[in-house]
């Protein structure tokens, strides 16, 4: 009999602190007053023809990606159908509301990427300035006085003076959408939470390379360091919540 078999049943699915967690991080009416008052921002991460566009960066050799094709069709499906019409959606209400929207993208200081972090020399992950590999995706690029924060490492809060920037704008609570979602997205939204800031996952506007990987991430996130809506709902709240930029 195995440590869990042990267990009552009744008990294996219960999380004890989802209320408390509910009551003082996801829920607070802080969240939406974040929003109401202008002070929440759409943070899109990494959505950029290094990591999410067939044919370039990680994925110019498809073979050599070392993500399986099954895992490939499934990633990129997901992109084009759900998550960038989605971020789309949600950016246009933002954009419309005043509320700011930032970008993450993974690129170098230098031509040759000696800066980049440790991680990153090893995983061979490099987006010199001004390639390819930097460029947003078009359907979702930033727009007019848009702020882009570049980085070379998974955590844009470790690798970055994001946080510092955000303070700046009194911003307090975040929309979060991106790649991958159990990689650079998740981080984020640990980092932001740990940090104080009112955290909202788009579940239908991230992606990673498979249903199990997307499927964990949701359910690590929800409760405990992020409400997680569908794009859906948000756009539903935003239009309660907030005025119409005149």
């Amino acid at each position: 009999m195995t440590e869990e078999q042990k267990l009552d049943p009744q008990f294996l699915n219960i999380d004890p602190l989802r209320e408390t967690y509910r009551e003082a991080v996801t829920e607070a009416p802080a969240v939406v007053e974040s929003l109401q008052e202008h002070h929440t921002a759409l943070l899109c991460i990494d959505l950029q023809y290094l990591d999410a566009a067939p044919g370039y960066g990680v994925f110019a050799d498809a073979e050599k990606s070392g993500v399986p094709k099954e895992a490939q069709t499934y990633y990129f499906d997901r992109l084009e159908t759900t998550v960038l019409p989605n971020v789309r959606r949600l950016q246009e209400a933002f954009r419309e509301r005043g509320l700011e929207v930032i970008h993450t993208r993974i690129q170098s200081l230098t031509r040759d990427g000696r800066d980049r972090s440790p991680g990153h020399k090893r995983l061979n992950l490099h987006a010199a300035p001004g390639s390819k590999e930097a460029e947003f995706l078009p359907e979702v690029a930033p727009m007019d006085d848009e702020i882009v924060i570049n980085k070379t490492a998974s955590g844009v809060f470790n690798a970055t003076n994001i946080e510092y920037i955000l303070r700046n704008l009194e911003i307090t609570g975040l929309f979060v959408v991106g790649v991958y979602s159990n990689e650079c997205v998740s981080t984020a939204i640990r980092d932001a939470c740990d940090l104080g800031f009112y955290v909202t996952l788009i579940e239908d506007g991230c992606a990673t390379v498979t249903p199990t990987l997307q499927n964990a991430t949701i359910q690590t996130m929800k409760d405990r360091y992020a409400r997680v809506f569908t794009t859906e709902q948000a756009v539903k709240e935003i239009c309660k919540v907030v005025t119409e930029e005149a």
